[in-house]
């Protein structure tokens, strides 16, 4: 009688250890560039829905990816959210990414998606003007070379920011030459190039600075939606977009609870939560909260005949601003 006794115990102490190891493996760890509030909900939306936990790392792309590098002996990380689009592109080339092709991305634009990446959301960059500063409100780039705005505009550090850089690659492909001339009058007229986005749309938020020149759209709508007096502007001349690529790690243990997660991102509940954080959904049947992609006039993006690279634009870029 005692022996039964304790082998049923035995049992069940064994039964409930299984189900504590299982509740453990279910659950995958999702690294992200913000918005953090947007990152939150999905997480909380996803675990709701699937009992999957998800562990959060938010950072900006640039800490993201050195976290990323710095484990790659021993990697974390299921799923990676980026503000950069290169970062997939890169990723994909370098093999570290799993194909998958979400059933709910029948609805994402080709643009928008590869083998083994997919658009959460996108952003787009513009000028952000602070419309309490007295200030003549901007059309176009140009016009904050113009003296009204000397001293007053600030720009994100395209080091630091994926978009950043792609806007100047834009400007540079439409301009050429003239895209420089504009750069070295902003530089003149004492643009000052701070952080990332969030660093470099502060000070235009206190009333300090007047404008961002190149600022990503969703911070700006989210702080006006917020009662700060900014607007939006998108330039004359033309913007360039930044989709925020999804995708899923090759080296992940959880690779069908990250296919699930990618799923719900990407279904109507969460392109609902990237339309509620100022984001273009990825999907273009989810109606958005702001202007749409078709209202917008875009740069030419580069296609990869672009003779200057990513890191001479930078280069050159630093050496007309100096240290920042």
């Amino acid at each position: 009688m005692f022996k039964s006794i304790f082998f049923v115990i035995l049992t069940m102490s064994l039964t409930l250890g299984l189900g504590t190891s299982s509740a453990e493996a279910a659950s995958i760890t999702v690294y992200t560039a913000g918005p953090g509030n947007l990152s939150k909900k999905l997480a909380l939306g996803f675990e709701r829905k699937t009992g999957i936990k998800v562990d959060l790392f938010q950072a900006t792309t640039g800490k993201v990816m050195a976290r990323l590098e710095a484990e790659a002996s021993n990697p974390h990380a299921d799923v990676l959210i980026s503000a950069s689009w290169d970062t997939a592109q890169d990723l994909e080339k370098r093999g570290w990414l799993l194909d998958y092709q979400s059933p709910n991305a029948a609805h994402v634009s080709p643009m928008f998606k590869g083998p083994a990446y997919v658009a959460q959301g996108i952003s787009a960059l513009g000028i952000v003007w602070n419309t309490r500063t007295g200030k003549p409100e901007p059309h176009d780039w140009r016009d904050l070379a113009a003296p009204a705005y000397r001293n007053q505009v600030t720009t994100p550090n395209p080091a630091l920011s994926g978009a950043s850089l792609d806007l100047l690659l834009g400007l540079q492909d439409r301009l050429g030459e003239s895209a420089w001339s504009l750069f070295d009058s902003l530089h003149k007229n004492g643009m000052v190039v701070l952080g990332p986005n969030a660093q470099a749309i502060n000070p235009v938020l206190q009333g300090a600075k007047s404008a961002v020149f190149g600022a990503v759209d969703y911070v700006a709508y989210g702080a006006a939606s917020n009662g700060e007096s900014v607007k939006v502007i998108f330039p004359s001349s033309g913007t360039v977009i930044a989709p925020r690529p999804m995708m899923i790690l090759k080296t992940s243990h959880v690779q069908n609870e990250a296919r699930a997660f990618i799923d719900y991102v990407l279904s109507d509940e969460g392109q609902k939560l990237v339309a509620d954080a100022w984001l273009i959904p990825a999907r273009d049947d989810i109606a958005g909260t702001r202007p749409p992609l078709k209202d917008l006039k875009l740069l030419p993006q580069d296609d990869g005949s672009n003779t200057k690279t990513r890191a001479e634009v930078l280069a050159r870029f630093n050496a007309l601003f100096g240290d920042h």
